[in-house]
């Protein structure tokens, strides 16, 4: 079986695992997992707001799996969407805030560039402390996951205006104006009022550029020498420590983005969050089912984005939307042991071969 045949059934054979044991676990708690599935695909994809819903939800996924992607490419584990994320969405919407009244051309460019560098910020710490100091990645992102997190805090209730945050609460600022609003009328009415907006197009150009720098530029060359052996591509002349911090730099600008797309095209405003955010390590798993390629980060963020936005339908049989987050899990959990599935399928295609030139000699 070559390469490519396991690229694609691996996710697809881990998926299938992922809904059985959803299916188990729902017949052992005594739910129908049939009408279970039907109603979280009807809640997802039923109507032109569900699929307007499904897509925005995409966007965000996209991004921080492509962030993900970056890193793990170049041989690093970027646990720090969440945080990079973060730090993009509550810097474009401080700016966004404190300038309501700039030209919609111009806000929503300079939003976009704010929250790609600060996130980009976020992924430079790390990337040159592992590079010069050979500090684990894994340990600085989740660090900075939870500095970030309380510094955002800290900075909506003490660093930001009185007049951007909302009346008699400092846990939340004011909605964003129309002109910073990622959200346009014709794909709003295209989806019956869904949150649909322009975030995805975003995200799918994104995804355009990080296919193409992976297969045609020298910092997709680089980045993917280096994640395969830095010893040799130092010897090749690639600078492998700047590499990485480039690499990471790429990745927490994506995940800034990430959060950007999250907060003009859904969120509207800054809340104050009590925990990581969700597209940070759910955009890990998108990219760990997509192969870390932009084609399978593609569809794996549909399927995740399906997950998402139709589990709350599954409570019209009252089965609890946490059993999508278990599907979600074990889909994960068979993507991580794939070795298992790649040692199964070549076994069982030499079997059938095998029981086939049985037959083919008692013919003879």
């Amino acid at each position: 079986m070559n390469s490519n045949t396991k690229k694609i059934l691996v996710p697809l054979i881990a998926i299938f695992f992922g809904f059985v044991l959803g299916a188990i676990i729902m017949l052992a708690f005594g739910y129908n997992p049939i009408w279970g599935y039907e109603d979280l695909f009807i809640s997802a994809l039923g109507n032109a707001r569900a699929i307007g819903e499904t897509l925005q939800t995409t966007g965000p996924l996209i991004l921080t799996a492509l962030s993900f992607a970056v890193a793990m490419k170049a041989g690093l584990f970027n646990i720090g969407m969440s945080g990079q994320a973060l730090a993009g969405w509550i810097t474009s919407m401080w700016f966004a805030l404190s300038f309501p009244d700039l030209p919609r051309i111009l806000l929503i460019p300079l939003v976009v560039i704010i929250g790609m560098f600060f996130g980009a910020l976020m992924g430079f710490i790390p990337g040159v402390l592992r590079a010069l100091l050979g500090t684990s990645e894994v340990i600085t992102t989740i660090m900075l996951n939870y500095i970030i997190l309380f510094f955002s805090t800290f900075m909506i209730h003490d660093m930001f205006q009185k007049d951007i945050l909302m009346a008699n609460t400092t846990d939340q600022t004011k909605l964003i104006s129309a002109n910073a609003s990622f959200r346009t009328q014709w794909m709003s009415s295209l989806t019956n009022n869904s949150t649909l907006n322009i975030g995805l197009i975003i995200a799918l150009i994104a995804l355009v550029i990080m296919a193409i720098v992976f297969s045609k530029t020298t910092l997709g060359f680089e980045i993917k020498a280096v994640g395969l052996n830095p010893d040799a591509s130092e010897y090749a002349g690639i600078s492998a420590k700047r590499t990485i911090v480039m690499a990471m730099v790429v990745a927490g600008a994506l995940a800034g983005l990430g959060g950007v797309v999250y907060g003009f095209g859904y969120m509207q405003n800054f809340v104050s969050q009590s925990g990581s955010l969700d597209i940070g390590f759910n955009g890990m798993a998108v990219a760990l089912l997509g192969g870390n390629n932009p084609v399978g980060i593609l569809f794996a963020g549909l399927l995740f984005s399906v997950l998402q936005t139709g589990a709350p339908g599954m409570m019209n049989d009252s089965i609890p939307p946490q059993i999508v987050q278990v599907v979600t899990a074990a889909i994960i959990f068979f993507i991580a042991i794939r070795f298992v599935i790649e040692v199964i399928l070549p076994k069982a295609k030499a079997s059938k071969a095998a029981e086939s030139a049985k037959k083919k000699g008692e013919k003879a």
